[in-house]
This record gives C-alpha cells, sequence and structure tokens, in this order.
C-alpha cells in the first residue's frame, strides 16, 4: 500500500494517460489534470509551438516546472506526459507525491492507436516504429522503476480495461488522510 497524496499515470504515447485518466478520477473522485494540457493552458501555446519555438529542451524545463507545481497539490489524478520520466527531480517528485500507475503498452499498439494522429511533435518521422522503439528503450525502465502498478493495455475492451484499472487501484492505494 502506497499512502500517497495523488495517483500519477506515467506511461508511453498513446497508452491511455489522458482518455483512462479522465475516466478512473471521476471514479474514484479525484480531480483530473492532463500535464500537457496544463503546460498549454500555463503558456498560451501548443506543445507542438512550445517544441517549435524552445526545442524539446524547452518543453522538458516547463513539463518539469509543471509536473513539480502539480505533484504539491493532493487528491489529483495526473496524467503526465510520456517524456515526464526523463528529468530525474520530475521522476522523484513524481514517486514521492504519488501512487504511480505504469499504463503499458507495446509498440505494436501504439502504431495501431496513433495511425492517424499527426499532433505529436517527436513522432513527425518517416518512421515512427523506429522512433517509438527507441523511446520505449529509453523510456521503459524509467517507467518501471517510479511504478507502483504496472497496467497492461492492450486491444480488450475499453470498459473491462477501466474496471480492472480501478479495481487494481483500489487494491493497491491507500488514500492518506485529509489535513
Amino acid at each position: 500500500m502506497n499512502p500517497s497524496p495523488n495517483i500519477i499515470f506515467v506511461g508511453p504515447t498513446g497508452a491511455g494517460k489522458t482518455s483512462m485518466g479522465r475516466r478512473v478520477a471521476r471514479q474514484l473522485g479525484l480531480r483530473f489534470i492532463d500535464a500537457d494540457q496544463e503546460i498549454e493552458r500555463r503558456t498560451g501555446a501548443t506543445i507542438a509551438t512550445i517544441f517549435e519555438c524552445e526545442g524539446e529542451a524547452g518543453f522538458r524545463c516547463r513539463e518539469a516546472q509543471t509536473i513539480a507545481a502539480l505533484c504539491d497539490d493532493r487528491g489529483l489524478l495526473i496524467a503526465t506526459g510520456a517524456g515526464a520520466v526523463l528529468d530525474p527531480d520530475s521522476r522523484r517528485r513524481i514517486a514521492e507525491r504519488g501512487f504511480v500507475v505504469h499504463l503499458k503498452v507495446d509498440v505494436d499498439e501504439q502504431l495501431r492507436r496513433l495511425r492517424r494522429d499527426t499532433s505529436r511533435p517527436l513522432l513527425r518521422t518517416p518512421d515512427r516504429e523506429q522512433r517509438l522503439r527507441a523511446m520505449a528503450s529509453e523510456r521503459d525502465p524509467l517507467y518501471a522503476h517510479c511504478a507502483d502498478l504496472v497496467f497492461e493495455g492492450g486491444s480488450r475492451s475499453y470498459t473491462r480495461q477501466l474496471f480492472q484499472l480501478c479495481a487494481a487501484i483500489e487494491q493497491h492505494w491507500q488514500r492518506p488522510e485529509t489535513t
């Protein structure tokens, strides 16, 4: 049991951190925040625009600041961006202030889910599969290191996944006493 003030979803692009997170938060009575949407709200710019103007390094700096601020709150379900775990300070904050759920999907499933998605700057490449495999190689060990719970996503029904994920969280996460 991990008595953490928040639940934090980590995992690769297309794992369902936002779509599942929104629904799990509703089921558990938590406030849902998508970290990428929060960055856009705070900056008034899209993620793609931030990448275009500041590069990945500028985006990662903004992401780390946003993760730090969100982790200081409580009663949240936070859907991180797929690369949030790249920053050591963000990994530490995520692990300290959250019950961390690694939504895990393989590259083939990512390709299926993202086949029509053109909005993600790091996937604007001629060989998406190669890029996703390279990102998985770097990031999967970081997700695993942070995780209190690993949840295998896949092709089973969305409703069934939602039910199973909520049950697993309720079994392993202890809500801390409010102060």
